[in-house]
């Protein structure tokens, strides 16, 4: 099947009167993540050193969220023609590194390692459907459909990959869980923050925790239980759990709860 390309968007019908300037900053920041995967593909390649198969499934992923930054990038241009992705880029790259000198995973395994980037997918796939849902702007919708139905395959393929580990290394479900709960923790580490002070912060100093704020508030105001059920379910399926049920129910209202009360609080905060 042929992945799309950005001559799949219909920029013609971009339409500046239904753009979100709270999400032009949010989309603006995801595009300097999404451009940075060649450094992931980078790192991944050197930790699965001797697995030529992951290797070429961690390029091709590389390649096609690089094509999800690009598109990311024309489409905040249109919404601000201020903005200057290559400059922003730069500084992103300048002030976030990632340790592509390591030969082993940061996880502790290679199991872990997989885990961890399933727990990536499943926040980017959840993300950017949350986007679509959230945006009347054309261009923009079928940029995040486009995109979210990539990370999903992209979810299922660390899996897959995973499985394979997984008969090797044996991780048990409470080992697999604190791994995806110390991902899932990082969502507010340095790389969402300084790229959204990277494409929206001017000439201020970085301040971490104030970008940290600005960020959460606005992505997490955007997400709805059923955004947080898919998600559940799809963390639930990677520790080893089962991924429906009364569990997913609990803690699908426990972390829509959290969303809403830590946006809010943000939002009161000033972010």
């Amino acid at each position: 099947m042929k992945h799309w390309t950005l001559d799949d968007i219909p920029w013609e019908r971009f339409d500046r009167r239904s753009v979100d300037p709270d999400i032009v900053k949010v989309v603006k920041a995801a595009s300097m993540v999404e451009h940075n995967a060649g450094d992931y593909a980078t790192y991944l390649c050197n930790v699965f050193h001797d697995d030529p198969e992951f290797q070429e499934a961690a390029r091709r992923w590389a390649r096609e969220e690089v094509q999800h930054g690009r598109a990311l990038a024309r489409w905040a241009k249109l919404a601000d023609p201020e903005f200057d992705f290559e400059a922003s880029f730069k500084r992103f790259r300048q002030g976030f590194h990632l340790p592509l000198e390591a030969r082993e995973s940061v996880r502790g395994s290679r199991a872990g390692e997989l885990i961890a980037r399933c727990m990536v997918e499943v926040a980017t796939s959840s993300y950017y459907m949350t986007l679509h849902d959230a945006t009347d702007e054309p261009a923009l919708k079928e940029i995040c459909r486009n995109i979210a139905a990539d990370e999903l395959r992209h979810y299922k393929l660390f899996y897959s990959h995973l499985k394979r580990y997984l008969e090797r290394e044996r991780l048990g479900r409470w080992r697999r869980l604190l791994v995806a709960l110390d991902r899932i923790t990082e969502s507010e580490d340095d790389e969402l923050a300084y790229a959204y002070y990277a494409a929206n912060g001017g000439d201020e100093p970085y301040d971490r925790r104030r970008s940290t704020r600005a960020y959460i508030h606005r992505v997490y105001s955007n997400y709805r239980p059923r955004h947080v059920e898919r998600a559940v379910a799809m963390i639930l399926k990677v520790i080893g759990f089962k991924s429906h049920g009364r569990f997913n129910l609990w803690l699908t209202k426990i972390v829509c709860w959290f969303m809403q009360y830590r946006s809010q609080r943000l939002a009161r905060a000033g972010a």
